[in-house]
Formats: C-alpha cells, structure tokens, sequence
C-alpha cells in the first residue's frame, strides 16, 4: 500500500503485537481472476523453522481456498483504530484528515493438514477463551459437535512482507495536546485509541 516516509511503522516488535492484538482480518487472493476477500481470525505465529507466519481458517463452502495456490502471494489486511482529525484542532488554518492504523502482510500460503487444523483451533480457543466467565475447551466438547471442524480448511501464510502505516498527525506535534483532548471528548468508535496512541508516541 502507498505509505507516506513519515507514517511508516518499522518498528516490528510493535507491528507484531498490533498483529496479536487485532488478528481478525480480511484475505486477499484472486478467484478465476478477481480479487477474492474474506473477513477472518488470522493468528501471529512463529513456525517449527522461526520463522513468522499467519495461521488460520476458512469454511470449505467458501470458494476462495480451492484456489488457493502455493506460489501465489496473498494480502492479509489488518485494520485498527480510525478516527476523523477536524482541522479546527489545528493552530492554523488546514483541511481536515483521518488518523488511523493499518497493517498489510504478504506472503505464499499453504493448506494445513487436520492434525494441524485442530492444533490451530485449540490454540484460538485457548487465546480468546481467557477472558471468559465460564471458559470453555474443545477437549470438553463433543465428537459430535467437534465434527464441525471437518467444514473447514486451515492455512498457514508465511510472511514475507509487512506494511505498516501509523498516521497519528506526525507533522502536527505543536497540535497533538488539543487534538487528543478533542479525541478524549468524541465517543465515535476508535476516537479514544488512537488519542491514547498519540499520547504514548508523544510520551516517547
């Protein structure tokens, strides 16, 4: 994606944990020739070999991953925090603009066999099960609805390329008090992520 030199994120212990904290994505691959896009949970790990890759899974109903090819590369798309800056924030007279978080990862993908399907899916469930009042383990399900998983196929991406753009009105730093203060004030969704974000770069 067209990144601006001073909204490029190349800090990649950063960018990774972005990718741990907002791994649920959309999947770009072409299907008989157009471009193929599917809203998933798509997991940061690090392979038997070290190397990072992106696990997860896609309903066999869904035709994009009979065409999935080993040797093609495919988009993950990974979105975070957005909010509208207007320019009445500003010390000087400007147009308005958007500040927002957003994360492009490359790379060849490969199918997962069931023993590895199910692996992936207890480390999921495990992850997000956490925070629950009553969590539950697919050990503790039944065959029965455990076959469930059969409807699915799972995949590995292996990284090959991260972009990663963090606009948070770099350029405006003499306005950044009073944009996070109009932030901190606005309840649409996101305005209050990306003030605590712009306070922690100026922190830093």
């Amino acid at each position: 994606m067209y990144i601006p030199l001073h909204y490029r994120n190349e800090d990649l212990e950063e960018v990774a944990e972005f990718l741990r904290s907002n791994a649920f994505a959309v999947l770009v691959s072409q299907v008989a020739g157009k471009p193929w896009a599917t809203h998933l949970p798509l997991e940061l790990e690090t392979d038997a070999s070290g190397k990072q890759v992106l696990t997860g899974h896609i309903a066999k109903a869904n035709p994009q991953w009979r065409h999935f090819d080993e040797n093609e590369t495919v988009l993950a798309i990974f979105n975070g925090p957005h909010a509208y800056i207007s320019s009445s924030w500003y010390q000087e007279e400007e147009v308005p603009t958007w500040n927002y978080i957003a994360v492009h990862v490359y790379g060849k993908l490969r199918i997962l066999t069931e023993e590895e399907v199910m692996a992936s899916l207890h480390r999921l469930v495990d992850k997000y099960e956490k925070g629950s009042k009553h969590p539950i383990s697919l050990d503790k399900l039944s065959p029965k609805t455990l076959r469930q998983v059969k409807g699915v196929v799972g995949f590995q991406i292996t990284v090959d390329q991260i972009q990663a753009a963090y606009k948070l009105s770099q350029g405006r730093e003499n306005d950044h008090a009073r944009i996070f203060e109009e932030l901190q004030e606005r309840n649409a969704l996101g305005d209050k992520e990306i003030a605590a974000k712009l306070n922690r770069e100026k922190q830093e």
